[in-house]
């Protein structure tokens, strides 16, 4: 997907329309297909200099739904690619059970994602089982809109004790303002009130908090995964990192370039890593003044005259 976010189609584009691109590339992905694109990604970031991946995995199912015969088989497409490349791996499937803060069932195009707790669980325990110095394995609940709070607090009751927590969360002001609305509180307020959130906790994204949720978070001993690229490209927001200190990293999702330095160069003086990106950077097409404009706006795609030229196909193109 590098460089299809850099070219407006429509003046409405936003997050999420950009994600509607994003679902209509995973329903193409078999668990060969993973495995190929895992594998350059992951030779790809040892050539940057990155010895570890922590891969946020949703990918779970066949493209109607169906589990695999092997339920972890995507999963394993992962582990094989990072064995093979030799990066180590924390990997962390994603548990989605809903479409949005109402409890919506899952979009056909969300279909690959869902679980059930009890399949999570097994699924958990089933890769668990392949551990090693190399492998780790642990939790990410989405987000609070994909995970309602039954089954959180039925998950993170059956994790062990030691097991690493990620969630998205305050990514989007519509995420935090749909939060209001229906839990009557803000997802990182909501989130501090209602879980053990402890130094095994990461936050990620944590763009749009308040005064409160950032001492919450400092206080909770939760690490703050900022991903500068991800925010900038798709015009979250700013992350308020000069209000307190708390523990933070530095990575992205967002699949547009592998580069420790424009990672950490907004944010000198702090460690830098990867989650999960799917290129790397191979021009300077990515401008300041195009993402000050998206950051400005809160809105991706901005770079009305930014040529069609700059996006690297490296994946048939979706009808």
């Amino acid at each position: 997907m590098a460089g299809m976010a850099e070219r407006q189609t429509n003046p409405a584009d936003s997050f999420w329309t950009w994600r509607e691109t994003m679902y209509r590339f995973a329903e193409r992905f078999t668990p060969e297909a993973l495995h190929a694109v895992a594998t350059q990604l992951y030779v790809e970031m040892l050539e940057a200099g990155y010895t570890s991946v922590c891969e946020f995995h949703y990918l779970h199912h066949a493209p109607d739904g169906r589990a695999y015969a092997d339920p972890a088989e995507m999963s394993r497409a992962l582990i094989a690619a990072a064995r093979d490349t030799g990066i180590r791996m924390t990997l962390l499937p994603v548990l989605y059970m809903t479409g949005g803060f109402d409890e919506r069932p899952l979009s056909e195009r969300q279909r690959r994602f869902g679980h059930t707790v009890d399949a999570y669980l097994r699924l958990l325990d089933a890769l668990r089982a392949e551990s090693d110095q190399l492998l780790r394995v642990g939790c990410c609940l989405h987000s609070l809109r994909a995970v309602p709070p039954a089954p959180m607090r039925e998950v993170l009751a059956a994790l062990p004790a030691d097991s690493r927590v990620h969630v998205h969360i305050a990514e989007q002001v519509a995420e935090v303002e749909d939060c209001l609305a229906l839990r009557h509180a803000r997802p990182v307020e909501w989130l501090l009130a209602n879980a053990q959130v402890d130094q095994r906790w990461t936050l990620v994204h944590a763009t749009h908090l308040n005064e409160a949720e950032v001492q919450g978070i400092a206080a909770s001993g939760a690490t703050v995964a900022v991903c500068t690229t991800t925010e900038a490209n798709l015009g979250d927001g700013f992350f308020r990192c000069a209000i307190t200190w708390m523990p933070a990293g530095i990575g992205a999702w967002d699949r547009i370039r592998i580069s420790r330095f424009r990672r950490s160069r907004n944010c000198a003086g702090w460690s830098t890593g990867s989650a999960c990106s799917r290129g790397v950077e191979t021009s300077r097409s990515a401008r300041a003044a195009p993402v000050s404009a998206r950051l400005c706006c809160r809105a991706c795609m901005r770079a009305r005259s930014v040529r069609p030229a700059i996006r690297r196909r490296v994946w048939p193109a979706t009808p």
